[in-house]
Parts: C-alpha cells; structure tokens; sequence
C-alpha cells in the first residue's frame, strides 16, 4: 500500500558542503527535516534537498538565512 502523500517544503542548495550544513545546524537547533535525493519535478547541483513539513518551513528558511547557508530554490511538493 502506498503512503498519503502530503504537501512539503523542499529546499536544494548549490553544493553538497552546503546540504550538509544544513543537516548538521539542523540537528543541533532540534529542527525537524532530513536530506533527501531532489525529487525529478525540480533539479539541483548538488543532488541532495533539505525536506520538511511544510508547517516548519518558514522557520526553517529564516534558520537558513541566519546561517548564512546557500540555497537554489525553495519548493512546495507533494511527496
């Protein structure tokens, strides 16, 4: 049986040392999310993508900023 699928933020970055930061700051701070392959609707130059629900994305996105970790885009999928 396949899982609901539901609407999430999806965010990619320009390189890999990037979504790793991302993974690791995330972890630290408690922010819930994972890697993930970038799905096929969208493409990306490293090939990883931070997901979320899309409830934590704002927060996630002002967390990325205050950071200073480069994103491509930010992305609402139903995955």
């Amino acid at each position: 049986m396949a899982r609901a699928k539901s609407l999430k933020k999806v965010i990619t970055f320009p390189t890999t040392t990037q979504a790793i930061m991302m993974e690791q700051k995330a972890g630290e701070q408690g922010i819930s999310g994972r890697l993930i392959p970038v799905p096929r609707q969208i493409s990306s130059g490293c090939g990883m993508a931070w997901c979320c629900q899309i409830e934590e994305g704002e927060r996630t996105e002002a967390l990325i900023e205050k950071w200073k970790i480069e994103t491509e885009g930010v992305f609402e999928l139903l995955l």
